[in-house]
Parts: C-alpha cells; sequence; structure tokens
C-alpha cells in the first residue's frame, strides 16, 4: 500500500474525487461520506451482532490443542497447576514457569502421571533478563510455543499507606509488566507463523476497585488494557491467526491468594470451575471471559447508576479483602523476597485440589 493511499485512508490527504469536486461542495461530499462510512458501519456492526447471538445460542466450535506447546506462568500450584492439567488432557506439551520450585516438580509430576508430557523452569518473572534467558531456553529445549496463558500474581492485601514501597512495585512487575516481556519474547515466533493464543489472566479487580487492593486492582485493570489493546494492534496489522483471551474471574478460594477474603452475597470460586472456563474461552477463542457471566451484566449497570451507589454496594459485598485477617510485617526490601502468590505465609506449598470432582457437565 502506497503512503499516498494510506494517507488517503487516515483522512489526511484528500482523494481524486475530492480534489475534482469544487469547493463550494467539499462540505457537503464530506457530509454525505460521513453517512456513508455511518451506515456501512452499522450494517456490518448488526451482522456481527446476530453472529454473536446465534453463537451464544448454538455454541461455539471448539479447536483442537494436541500438540500444542501451552506455556503457563505461575504455574506450580493453584489455578496454574489446574489448567496445566486440563491442557495435558488434550494433548499439549505443558511448560511451566514459577518461582517456588518444589510447586514446579510436585505439578510436573502430577502432569506425567496422567500420562502428560511436562517441563518446569524456575523464573523469577520480576525480572525481564531472566524472563528473556529461559524463553530462549524453553525455544531451544522444547520448541515453538503457540499457547501462552499469563497466569502469575502476587497480592500484598494492605491499605496503600500500610503497603511498602518493594511490594507495590512487585506487583507491577509480576502482575503486568511480566506479560509485556512474556509476549515480546513468544509473540514474534507466532506472527511468523500466525498462529498463536495469548491468554491473559486478569480480576474483576481490574474493572471494580476495593479497598485494600489499590495495588492489585491497578495492575490488573492495566492487564485488562494490554489484552485489549494488542488484540486490537494484532488486527490493525492483518494477522488474524494469533488470538488473544482476557478471563476476569471473581475471588477464587484454594490458590493461596484469597482463600480468606470475606465477601457477601457472592460466594468464593472454586478454583476447578475456573479452570475449566479458561480451557473452554481457549478452545472456542472466546475473547473477554468473566467469571461468573452475571458480572458482564453488573459491569454495564455499574454506568447506569451514580457511583455512590457502586461504592456502598462494592463496600457491602468485600467488607475485608486483606488475603488474611491481618497483616504481616513488612520485609525488608534488601532481603529475598519469593515471588509466591501471596506474601504471607501459605498453609500448603503443594499445588491444591488438583484431582477435580467427578462431574458430566465440564467444558473444556
Amino acid at each position: 500500500m502506497s503512503i499516498e493511499t494510506q494517507e488517503y485512508i487516515n483522512g489526511l490527504r484528500p482523494g481524486p474525487l475530492t480534489r475534482e469536486i469544487p469547493e463550494c461542495m467539499r462540505d457537503k461530499y464530506t457530509v454525505l461520506q460521513s453517512i456513508l462510512d455511518i451506515t456501512l458501519f452499522l450494517i456490518i456492526a448488526i451482522r456481527k451482532v446476530i453472529q454473536a447471538i446465534y453463537r451464544t445460542i448454538v455454541g461455539y466450535p471448539k479447536k483442537d490443542l494436541k500438540g500444542n506447546i501451552a506455556l503457563v506462568t505461575g504455574g506450580g500450584g493453584g489455578l496454574g497447576s489446574l489448567m496445566a492439567l486440563r491442557l495435558a488432557r488434550l494433548g499439549c506439551t505443558i511448560v511451566l514457569w514459577d518461582i517456588n520450585k518444589q510447586g514446579l516438580e510436585d505439578t510436573v509430576k502430577l502432569v506425567k502421571g496422567i500420562g502428560g508430557q511436562c517441563c518446569g523452569y524456575v523464573v523469577d518473572l520480576a525480572k525481564k533478563e531472566d524472563i528473556y534467558r529461559v524463553a530462549k531456553q524453553v525455544h531451544l529445549e522444547v520448541g515453538r510455543v503457540n499457547l501462552l496463558i499469563n497466569n502469575a500474581g502476587v497480592v500484598s492485601g494492605r491499605y496503600l499507606l500500610d503497603t511498602p514501597d518493594h511490594l507495590i512495585q512487585r506487583t507491577f512487575d509480576v502482575n503486568i509488566l511480566a506479560h509485556f516481556w512474556t509476549v515480546k519474547a513468544f509473540l514474534p515466533s507466532m506472527i511468523e507463523k500466525n498462529d498463536g493464543h495469548i491468554v491473559t489472566i486478569a480480576s474483576m479487580a481490574g474493572y471494580v476497585g476495593v479497598p485494600k487492593l489499590v495495588d492489585y486492582c491497578s495492575s490488573k485493570a492495566a492487564a485488562c488494557g494490554f489484552d485489549e489493546s494488542l488484540r486490537l494492534e494484532l488486527q490493525d496489522r492483518g494477522i488474524t491467526g494469533v488470538r488473544t483471551s482476557l478471563i476476569c474471574p471473581f475471588f477464587i478460594r484454594s490458590t493461596g491468594m484469597f482463600d480468606d477474603v470475606n465477601s457477601r452475597f457472592l460466594p468464593q470460586l472454586s478454583s476447578n470451575d475456573v479452570a475449566d472456563r479458561v480451557v473452554h474461552a481457549i478452545r472456542t477463542e472466546e475473547p473477554f471471559a468473566f467469571i461468573p457471566g452475571i458480572l458482564r451484566i453488573a459491569l454495564c449497570l455499574r454506568w447506569l447508576v451514580p457511583y455512590q451507589v457502586i461504592a456502598d454496594f462494592v463496600r457491602m459485598m468485600i467488607p475485608d479483602a486483606s488475603p488474611v485477617g491481618h497483616a504481616a510485617p513488612p520485609t525488608p526490601p534488601d532481603s529475598p523476597s519469593p515471588l509466591t502468590e501471596t506474601t504471607l505465609p501459605k498453609r500448603e506449598s503443594r499445588p491444591l485440589s488438583l484431582v477435580p470432582p467427578e462431574r458430566h457437565d465440564r467444558q473444556v
């Protein structure tokens, strides 16, 4: 596409027809052109809405994941290990990243125990150089990653003025900046083959602010913006084979992050159910997945009522969002701090609830 054509499309250069129109008629032509553009857009939009309604009713076709190489960050326990088991059952080769070496070894054994192929790498996701280094190692030892799941996350769970600076920095390093480095490491090969899928595990906290989670909500809001901008950027470049999915769950129990959060009206989610939902979103190439789905309606309502109504409801629904009832003493900035999923001691270091209960309605 020539520079002149590109400038014409972007409205920076008048087209050949416009130059031939008398000056006094150009404004009317511009109005007519705008009407035609809007009409065309509405026709396309209506078609897509009808298509979406149809797919919602009959369901989306599920793609086959057999042979894919899936990399899961934060795969040493919690939700990451549960997703790894489900993807392994679907024929994926699993690559796990985590700083928790023992958790990695446990999950690798579990995946291999069900007949899956799996390997684990100890990675400090707060360090860009470590991510790039291990990414090259994975490419050489395992192959081209075509399913990237940015799942790792940390939380402090304190009022902003009580949160040490190094914990705020760590929250952003792991919860959002690591997404930039992992995507920059693996997206080029996806674009080259026009095949790939990038999954961002964010949170409903990325859309609704919660007391004691200022740094966490901010990092998850950035993750939501990251996913949407990346999706539009890929579409703008004409890259149709690389998909993205944004996962926004409510508080999940049995992951080590929000096990003790006090929540009213809406119970904490089962980690097994969330893992099922994530895999279903991957197989159907779903761009957005809100868990539970009713929260999608709640997000629409937030723009229709006064802000104070939303604020009062959030405070009533979540009286205390800290991971436990009391805060742990701050860790000195110069001391090593393992990037587990919370700054507070866990009850268990091994993956939790890895064997799902017997069910017949799972969609994965």
